[in-house]
């Protein structure tokens, strides 16, 4: 039986978790579940300059919330030192690195002097060994460079199929720095053996970084990963998606009140489709129908409209008493309710929210929608008013509503609207020319949850309270 299928997400903490890293860390989590395989979380922390606590803390939170749990990890890349420098020693004795003495200031006058045509002239190559230990032994700074072979390096990317690289292009790179702290390449390299990955699931950023991390491998004798670059996400202008175009990091658009099973699908759907039309798709649906081979090769673009919409699809399907434990908390920092009241009143925050959560996009809307039943006084949308009152009867209409409701037995969702239709009918109107005033004078809006929804919520004082102040202000003509 052949071993699992190991991968990893490998960020910097150098910021937040970005959504392009969300997406690598959502692909690579994906396809260990679909193949049973070990996800695994290294932290490249080797940046000490840059690397915070912080910031690592932001990634795990991240990733966390939005459900990528990881088998393996984290695993901090800096606590690997000592074998990134045992490898880096091994290519040495091998012959296949070597020292090399230039100093920075030799390295940057040639760079200055040749600019874009520069390329490392391979002075120390020649360098024999029993001259470059000497070299060493007396103290003389020196890096580690690799020998880059003569030949091609290419491999079979999973996403941009046949790649290669001439060797001819490949400067002989830095694996150890002056410190002896090893560079970006020979540390990920190091790392991938010792965690024996077996694919390399990553941004196509990362391309230019493949065959010298493949040459790495060949040179320690290890087996090649297979690669899977992605391409990057793009904003809607076709640029790089960055901060210009909007909330990046995975935590700002928790803060816009978006779920993260509905970001989880969303990323999901970045660069990679399910061969049908599914687009709301759980996580047992993303993990069976899930693999590389769908991955697109031209970029994505992200649609932060599309996110919205489809969180709304998540929020109208989430649970009312799940709901309720993201939108109290937002509902008692408005002012609109205690948490003593939010308490009590459980089963009628959960009716209100089952009305309210088909209208919404975002958790953050739900908290304005809801003060129109928590708030004492109305506020009359201008335009609303302007297209269902302008009739002069709709004062005499409002009355009839109000009647019918002060005399309803028993107060119950399903009483009022036949009440309300008996009303109209001996009005001798429609039913919609009593239904949309009243909406109006109870919500202040044209939109709402169904009209009997909206009444039973009001309650019989409340809907009543607010009739009476509607018909004041029509027989005043004080409009809004």
């Amino acid at each position: 039986m052949p071993d699992p299928i190991r991968v990893r997400f490998a960020p910097s903490p150098t910021g937040y978790l970005h959504v392009g890293g969300a997406r690598t860390a959502l692909f690579n989590w994906l396809i260990a579940r679909k193949l049973g395989g070990v996800f695994v979380l290294r932290i490249e922390d080797t940046d000490r300059e840059r690397s915070t606590d912080a910031s690592t803390r932001t990634i795990l939170d991240g990733m966390t919330w939005l459900g990528l749990h990881w088998d393996e990890g984290p695993v901090h890349q800096a606590d690997g030192l000592a074998r990134h420098q045992a490898d880096a020693r091994r290519l040495l004795d091998a012959g296949k690195a070597y020292r090399c003495f230039c100093t920075p200031e030799e390295l940057a006058a040639k760079r200055e002097q040749l600019q874009h045509e520069y390329r490392y002239d391979q002075k120390c190559r020649a360098i024999p060994a029993d001259q470059s230990d000497a070299r060493a032994a007396a103290g003389e700074p020196y890096t580690v460079r690799f020998r880059v072979p003569d030949g091609v390096t290419q491999w079979d990317d999973v996403v941009h199929g046949e790649t290669r690289f001439e060797n001819a292009s490949i400067d002989d790179f830095i694996i150890l720095r002056t410190d002896g702290t090893p560079i970006y390449n020979m540390a990920v390299v190091s790392d991938d053996i010792d965690m024996r990955i077996t694919h390399v699931i990553r941004g196509d950023d990362h391309i230019p970084n493949t065959p010298k991390q493949i040459l790495l491998y060949q040179a320690l004798g290890a087996p090649v990963p297979a690669f899977a670059h992605l391409p990057m996400i793009l904003g809607g202008d076709g640029k790089k998606l960055s901060k210009r175009h909007g909330a990046t990091a995975v935590g700002d658009y928790a803060q816009l009140g978006v779920l993260p099973e509905a970001l989880f699908n969303f990323l999901a759907l970045l660069g990679w489709n399910p061969g049908d039309e599914r687009e709301v798709m759980g996580v047992d649906e993303l993990v069976q129908a899930f693999s590389l081979e769908r991955i697109n090769k031209k970029s994505a673009v992200f649609d932060t409209e599309k996110l919205f919409w489809m969180n709304g699809r998540y929020l109208e399907h989430k649970p009312a008493d799940e709901l309720l434990a993201l939108v109290a908390p937002l509902l008692v920092k408005e002012g609109l309710i205690t948490e003593a009241e939010a308490e009590a009143r459980r089963d009628w925050l959960l009716h209100l929210l089952e009305q309210l959560k088909v209208r919404a996009r975002g958790i953050y809307e739900i908290p304005k929608m809801a003060r129109v039943y928590l708030a004492g006084e109305v506020e009359y949308d201008a335009d609303s008013v302007a297209k269902q009152w302008k009739d002069p009867a709709t004062a005499e209409r409002l009355g009839v509503a109000r009647d019918a409701l002060q005399a309803l037995e028993p107060w119950t969702v399903e009483a009022i609207e036949p009440a309300l239709r008996a009303a109209a009918e001996r009005a001798g109107v429609g039913f919609g020319k009593v239904a949309q005033p009243l909406r109006v004078a109870l919500t202040g809006s044209s939109a709402s949850p169904g009209i009997d929804h909206v009444v039973y919520l009001l309650g019989r004082e409340g809907a009543l309270r607010r009739i009476d102040r509607a018909r004041e202000r029509l027989a005043a003509g004080t409009g809004v």
